[in-house]
């Protein structure tokens, strides 16, 4: 029997599309999208034979609602003409909890309520690993100011972040006391808006993307961040790069090929992607930052794609939707660099112009796999992906490595002052 799948998409944001690209193009599906953008709208960023798939379209006020979902979703059902909803799927972190309740509430198959929140509520989620004794860095969900610096006192440096973020998101690093006292004086922690203080990990950091069938942990790729995601967030101009290693077969992976499946059981990954990021410390030992029950974004997807030569939006929708997937080689060490804007006076609302592109072209040639450059007059983006990539694929790794160093240290994206 075709399935009738529902995509949530507040609006169509480019890295949103491609997944929506994907679910629709499933065989045996009857697709219809919830948004809160206008169908018009909408539907016009699709290309022509992704909008011939969309059967039904739904505009509700707001998608993080779970009251207002439900009501879109049932819609959904007489607009598709099946009179049910198999499959209710979305990627934004933000959109899993409210997925989950209607789900529950409408015995639709895939995460429930229970499960999305141990994912979204990152408290929540360090108290489930300790409890399974899964390595993750101390932590404390203040509700006052004395419980902050009464864990403060004990864990210096920290860094600071609302219990539901989404990665290095508004989070920041804590060195002393009187930081800590001074932001809180502004924005005290209630129990309404708790704060989350974590141990500050210092070492290597990565990613552990997967793939979750049937609730079982069936694929993962492992990811290098230099620097890390804090620091870039710490740092508005900084370039970094994303590096997937061809063989993540050796032994200083072995911690979190071990904890990264359980930490999926123990938190209950049902179908789909997830995006874990986790530290390599100085003497070998691992600790798991947070898990997020959605695809890995900045062009990760696209990453693991390239170095498996199969294309993981697909992957991720036959996964939601149908709870399939096959396993690929690594073929490929594939990785990104991330084109951010410079000012020499700490301004600059456009790009003025991008120089060292000709270096580029003439050293890495053919490892350039995929790159969007930015162009003059271009606004500055205001997410910490920068104004542009470059992506580079080979079968070795150091080859991969030193392109992308290559990349940072020689194209440079300037801004009007």
């Amino acid at each position: 029997m075709p399935a009738s799948t529902v995509f949530v998409a507040p609006y169509a944001l480019p890295s949103t599309l491609r997944f929506v690209s994907a679910a629709a193009l499933l065989p045996d599906t009857t697709f219809g999208i919830i948004a809160q953008e206008h169908r018009d709208s909408f539907l016009a960023r699709l290309e022509p034979h992704v909008r011939e798939r969309v059967v039904g379209f739904v505009q509700i006020e707001d998608a993080h609602h779970p009251d207002q979902l439900e009501t879109g979703v049932r819609q959904m059902a007489g607009a598709l003409g099946t009179g049910r909803v198999d499959a209710l799927i979305g990627i934004l972190e933000p959109l899993q909890e409210a997925l989950a309740i209607v789900r529950e509430r409408l015995r639709i198959q895939g995460m429930d309520s229970d499960e999305a929140r141990r994912f979204r509520d990152k408290a929540h989620m360090k108290d489930v690993l300790r409890s399974h004794d899964l390595p993750c860095a101390r932590h404390a969900l203040a509700t006052d100011t004395e419980s902050a610096l009464a864990f403060a006192r004990e864990v210096m440096p920290l860094v600071a972040k609302p219990p539901a973020g989404a990665g290095a998101k508004d989070t920041f690093r804590v060195e002393q006391l009187t930081e800590l006292e001074s932001w809180m004086s502004r924005v005290p922690p209630s129990p309404e808006r708790p704060l989350l203080l974590e141990e500050f990990v210092q070492g290597t950091e990565y990613s552990f993307d997967s793939v979750s069938v049937g609730g079982r942990h069936v694929f993962h790729s492992v990811s290098e961040y230099a620097p890390t995601p804090l620091q870039v967030m710490e740092t508005p101009w900084i370039q970094w790069t994303v590096l997937l290693p061809q063989d993540i077969h050796g032994d200083e992976y072995a911690g979190i090929m071990d904890a990264g499946p359980k930490t999926l059981d123990a938190l209950g990954m049902v179908n789909g992607m997830t995006h874990m990021e986790w530290f390599r410390r100085h003497d070998g030992s691992i600790a798991i930052s947070e898990v997020a029950a959605r695809p890995p974004g900045a062009q990760f997807t696209s990453l693991i794609s390239y170095a498996h030569d199969t294309d993981f939006y697909a992957v991720w929708a036959e996964a939601s939707v149908f709870g399939r997937f096959k396993a690929p080689e690594r073929k490929y060490s594939a990785g990104a660099a991330y084109l951010r804007g410079q000012s020499r006076t700490g301004g600059g609302g456009r790009v003025a112009r991008v120089t060292g592109l000709e270096e580029i072209r003439a050293k890495l040639g053919d490892l350039v796999i995929e790159a969007q450059i930015p162009e003059p007059g271009q606004p500055k983006s205001s997410s910490y992906e920068g104004e542009g990539y470059v992506i580079l694929r080979h079968p070795d790794t150091e080859v991969v490595r030193r392109g992308l160093q290559f990349v940072v240290q020689t194209l440079r994206v300037e801004l009007d002052e």
